[in-house]
């Protein structure tokens, strides 16, 4: 099965702040993630993913049922739990974007 990557609009706003060499690291995980979302390391449930660059976290969401991959957040290290409890809170919330966002 493939899986379809979306990214939100508070990643994309994240994203332009970052180098193109971020940016090519970033389309090497999409292409990844494609074929199998769980390569990241999983946090406190096997639905929500981070890849780690550097000092930098990238965290997704994935939807089996849908089948996609929703990229919601980047942080640094320092910012990580915050961003991680954050998610948690928003989750219906990126579950209603996600389903609007494949049809």
């Amino acid at each position: 099965m493939s899986y379809i990557i979306f990214h939100s609009r508070t990643f994309d706003k994240e994203l332009e702040k970052f180098p193109k060499d971020f940016h090519d690291w970033l389309d090497r995980i999409e292409d990844q993630l494609v074929l199998n979302p769980y390569v990241g390391d999983h946090l406190r449930v096997p639905w929500l993913r981070e890849k780690k660059r550097g000092g930098f976290r990238v965290y997704y969401l994935i939807y089996e049922d849908l089948p996609a991959v929703y990229l919601v957040a980047i942080s640094d290290k320092k910012d990580q739990q915050k961003i991680i409890n954050t998610i948690f809170l928003l989750i219906d919330n990126f579950k209603e974007e996600i389903r609007i966002l494949i049809r």
